[in-house]
């Protein structure tokens, strides 16, 4: 009996971190700020880019990651969402951005990334800094992964996780089918 409830336990918190569990991101409705990062892959790729004013009123997810905790489940997660994301259609994409203090080293790290996760539609950028989040943002730098769900140029939903994988991500494309309308 004992060993039944600690597995129940063991089980319900293990469902728990599968949901957003760290307020992070902007308030809902808010108007999103500029996001000027530096491309490392994509159509943009070699350029500082203001990716909120590149995709203006189009729906998009913007997922922040501190450079340092990239690991094979933000990983699944990450080319999970963007199958997700390309399913929903109407313009929709993923932007990744990595918060990173060697913004040097993490340009030369992505490229390598892309070549394995063979992202066709998540382009892969460099914010400077891992402790502060872009302006306007409010990325909370406990966040292992913080998803922003933006539409027609404001804040639809908002999800913060210590730890995630692909299961999560029926919730965060849920959030973005649910900002267009589908």
């Amino acid at each position: 009996m004992r060993f039944l409830a600690a597995a129940l336990i063991v089980t319900v918190a293990a469902q728990q971190t599968a949901h957003a569990d760290v307020d992070s991101g902007p308030k809902v409705g808010t108007e999103v700020s500029a996001l000027k990062v530096f491309a490392v892959t994509g159509d943009q790729a070699g350029k500082e880019v203001d990716y909120a004013a590149e995709r203006g009123a189009k729906p998009t997810v913007y997922v922040f990651v501190p450079h340092e905790r990239f690991d094979r489940p933000i990983s699944r997660f990450l080319k999970e969402l963007e199958k997700s994301v390309k399913d929903v259609g109407n313009e929709s994409q993923m932007v990744t951005v990595f918060l990173t203090d060697d913004a040097d080293k993490t340009k030369e790290y992505l490229p390598k990334a892309q070549m394995s996760l063979q992202f066709t539609s998540n382009p892969l950028v460099v914010y400077p800094s891992a402790k502060m989040s872009p302006d306007g943002w409010a990325v909370n730098t406990d966040a292992h992964v913080t998803a922003i769900v933006v539409q027609s140029g404001k804040v639809a939903a908002t999800f913060g996780y210590r730890s995630v994988n692909e299961t999560v991500v029926p919730e965060v494309a849920g959030a973005l089918k649910k900002s267009i309308g589908k």
